[in-house]
């Protein structure tokens, strides 16, 4: 049999999707985890990823910190870039607390993180972390959006490193087949059922594109999706 690995595309605050859809793998798919040897996401998706991954029980908090921190954004004269508003501090603060002490040894060779070479503009796929401040702070590379994050890019290791959706939204890894988590409907393995009138496809680094609705019943629309995966893969 094949490995199974599981990736959680770049989302923003459509977190709260992936957020749901781990939430029902939790209670409904967990012969699925257990299979799942290589966890994948880029920007928000990593976050997701590096939780389900690390700190499962705490996936119900992580969705009241999603609601808030958008409300809190939101709540800004100019949302996040809002002069005095540290948006990537805020958000460090809730993986610091999230994060378990031993995060970075259970992350290490199975959490692959996707990230954006500010040089190069290539796309690197970390999954090699040294201590626990090493793995934030590549999950924080990730989530970085140049301007609406900050004006100065994550530093690590010696090089500038920002979100990894600019340059690969959706990691496939190379090894097994990969089961591919997006709020964003199209050909991902769990997503939204929405069609769009003309029946078009947008595709961008790697990930296909529709609008989904940011609403207090996404996690809800995440976990619906998930359950019929599973249905599919655990009948």
């Amino acid at each position: 049999m094949k490995p199974i690995n599981l990736s959680f595309s770049a989302c923003g605050f459509l977190g709260i999707y992936h957020l749901g859809a781990a939430s029902a793998l939790r209670r409904h798919g967990r012969k699925l985890l257990e299979d799942v040897e290589a966890f994948a996401g880029a920007s928000g998706g990593s976050l997701v990823a590096s939780v389900l991954l690390t700190a499962p029980e705490k996936i119900e908090e992580c969705k009241e910190f999603v609601f808030a921190f958008a409300e809190e954004t939101r709540s800004q004269v100019f949302g996040a870039v809002t002069p005095g508003y540290d948006f990537m501090a805020r958000l460090r603060r809730e993986v610091e607390s999230v994060l378990p002490p031993d995060a970075h040894e259970q992350a290490h060779s199975r959490l692959h993180v996707s990230v954006s070479n500010t040089k190069t503009r290539e796309n690197v796929l970390v999954s090699s972390f040294s201590s626990r401040e090493d793995l934030i702070q590549v999950l924080l590379a990730s989530s970085f959006v140049p301007l609406f994050a900050g004006l100065k890019p994550v530093q690590h290791r010696g090089q500038r490193w920002v979100d990894g959706g600019l340059t690969d939204s959706l990691p496939i890894l190379p090894v097994g087949r990969t089961v591919t988590v997006s709020p964003f409907s199209g050909r991902s393995d769990i997503s939204p059922q929405d069609k769009g009138q003309l029946n078009l496809r947008l595709t961008v680094a790697n990930q296909d594109l529709t609008k989904a609705e940011v609403t207090e019943t996404a996690d809800d629309s995440g976990h619906c999706d998930t359950l019929r995966l599973c249905f599919v893969l655990l009948p």
